[in-house]
């Protein structure tokens, strides 16, 4: 993509800002729209300030200057997407607003344009549904920010088509996102449920009296997410027991069927779900390489630590 590919970003809250950003670093040309003047207002001092600070760090392969003047503002929907290649719609979390944006996007949009919502929860077949032109419309979740966070989760409608997911995966791909096919709606998506899942357990753990909010905080920001930001749960465990994801599932797996029982959750690890997960893990790590990417690991964390340090 370059300077000629162009973003409709519908919307100039943190998230329509955050996406411009994305883009306008990644070389395209950003429109963004909001019916708020004050917000239309503020759309290229907040992009800029973080232009700045991502150019503080390094993170910039260009001056935030020339980055900046790749986004415009204005109150204007049809000018914001009409010449777009990709729109995407971060208006406010209700079904009926962001119905009514789409059928404005869809009126004013180039034919061949991929129109995508930052919709945290709602389903795309609920979005999009009866719309003309519901088959170039899928949701885009990001992990916010995504400038910095490149998780992007594509979630398809059943009318969505085949060419929109492909176009998607291209689009967001070109600035650096790492897109997620999300197979069928599931509400919260991939994150979502995954975040759910350990704040449940978090407040559960308060609850009982088990540890105090900061020590739940300090397991993960100490322990488990210094791992997970490597390797993620699955590689974790893949890593943590020589032999691999099956042999921890043999191991833990039983301990791990108590604690769910313990909040009224019957999920077991199958053997035909093992087998599932070991094949794919397996694919990306054979275990003749298991030991060298234990040692990866490792390495990897002992620079995050020396970085904690100042070292």
């Amino acid at each position: 993509m370059s300077d000629r590919s162009q973003a409709g970003i519908v919307g100039a809250g943190s998230i329509g800002v955050a996406w411009a950003v994305t883009f306008a670093r990644g070389g395209w040309r950003v429109r963004v729209q909001d019916p708020d003047p004050g917000r239309v207002e503020l759309v290229r001092a907040e992009a800029r300030e973080r232009l700045d600070r991502l150019a503080a760090h390094g993170l910039l392969d260009e001056e935030p200057g020339p980055v900046a003047d790749r986004i415009e503002a204005g109150s204007e929907l049809a000018w914001a997407v009409g010449e777009a290649d990709l729109i995407i719609e971060s208006a406010p979390e209700r079904l009926e607003i962001k119905r009514g944006v789409y059928e404005g996007v869809l009126a004013a949009a180039p034919e061949g344009a991929v129109v995508a919502s930052s919709t945290s929860a709602l389903p795309p077949s609920e979005l999009f549904e009866g719309l003309a032109g519901a088959e170039r419309c899928l949701v885009a979740h990001p992990t916010n920010p995504p400038y910095l966070l490149p998780v992007v989760e594509l979630v398809p409608a059943s009318f969505t088509a085949e060419a929109t997911v492909a176009r998607a995966r291209e689009l967001f791909g070109s600035v650096g996102m790492e897109p997620i096919l999300v197979r069928s709606e599931a509400e919260g998506f991939v994150v979502n449920r995954l975040q759910g899942a350990i704040l449940r357990e978090a407040y559960c753990l308060l609850r009982d009296g088990v540890a105090t909010a900061d020590e739940i905080d300090l397991a993960v920001r100490g322990g488990l997410g210094r791992r997970w930001a490597l390797t993620g749960p699955f590689e974790t465990a893949d890593l943590n027991t020589r032999g691999g994801i099956a042999s921890h599932a043999q191991k833990m797996g039983p301990a791990y069927a108590r604690m769910g029982a313990e909040r009224g959750q019957d999920d077991p690890w199958t053997p035909e779900l093992v087998a599932q997960v070991e094949a794919e893990r397996r694919r990306l790590l054979p275990l003749d390489e298991w030991d060298s990417r234990v040692l990866w690991r490792d390495e990897q964390l002992m620079r995050v630590e020396a970085t904690r340090r100042g070292k």
